[in-house]
């Protein structure tokens, strides 16, 4: 992600942080309530978003992944 500039707001930790703030800058920018001159930095601001939320699923993913296998019963080969 990118670095953020001073005076704004720091990128959310959690994941439902930043699908909330993603979800209120589609429904600004789907609502026309963006100023053209905004328009740029909200949808780079999404993007980054975007990418903690895919990087954070793509993080439990492996996570359950292992548990998962840790829980399987040995097969009858080991």
């Amino acid at each position: 992600m990118t670095a953020r500039k001073q005076g704004e707001e720091p990128a959310p930790v959690s994941f439902t942080e930043s699908l909330r703030e993603l979800e209120a800058i589609l429904a600004r920018i789907e609502g026309e309530e963006v100023d053209l001159d905004l328009l740029a930095s909200e949808l780079g601001r999404a993007a980054e978003l975007l990418e903690l939320c895919r990087g954070k699923i793509r993080k439990a993913e492996v996570e359950v992944s292992q548990i998962v296998q840790r829980l399987e019963p040995p097969s009858a080969g080991e």
